[in-house]
């Protein structure tokens, strides 16, 4: 897996938290620098870590799977961006859309925006090539920037630009599961 696609990944991966940051950013009568950094912290931290995680559960279970690891690769991304997309059209009320920056709301936030990169890092084990902690690095700063900037764009533009973060994610996460799939059956190089 090489830089670009790394950080097409990355960005992929963010967007979940990008979204719940814009929901921070309504939340908050006037986004400060803090609050920007706390929720890159959680989420690119978070983000960084489960991914890891879930490399090492890939590449432990790795060679006994090997004949159909690129199936795997390819269900897992494509259930993780269908979701996302559907996500991303629903209308139901976001719980995030309140004003604690608190470390329990925090990390209970900052898990359920990365359990989409643990299931990410276990396809990560099964593929080979892959430099894990250039990936880790790459999640974890893109999730950090995203995340920061988050708080402020929803502060200052509302509500609008969440469904559509979500939308995004989604649709990367099921191309990279394409490619892939596609590479491992030759039909691409």
């Amino acid at each position: 897996m090489g830089i670009g696609e790394l950080f097409v990944l990355a960005v992929g991966l963010s967007m979940d938290a990008f979204a719940v940051s814009v929901c921070k950013g309504l939340a908050v009568p006037k986004a400060k620098v803090r609050h920007m950094v706390t929720c890159g912290i959680w989420f690119g931290g978070f983000q960084a870590l489960m991914p890891l995680i879930g490399y090492f559960l890939g590449a432990a279970v790795g060679s006994a799977i090997t004949a159909v690891d690129h199936w795997i690769a390819f269900i897992l991304l494509g259930i993780i961006g269908v979701n996302m997309i559907r996500e991303a059209f629903g209308h139901e009320e976001n719980e995030c859309a309140d004003c604690s920056f608190r470390p329990k709301d925090m990390f209970v936030m900052a898990v359920a925006t990365s359990i989409d990169a643990l299931a990410v890092g276990i396809t990560l084990g099964l593929l080979p090539d892959v430099n894990i902690i250039a990936a880790v690095s790459f999640i974890g700063v893109i999730t950090f920037a995203f995340s920061s900037l988050g708080v402020k764009i929803g502060n200052i533009f509302g509500d609008k630009l969440e469904s559509k973060a979500e939308l995004t994610g989604g649709i990367i996460l099921i191309l990279i599961g394409l490619k892939v799939l596609l590479e491992h059956l030759g039909i691409i190089g």
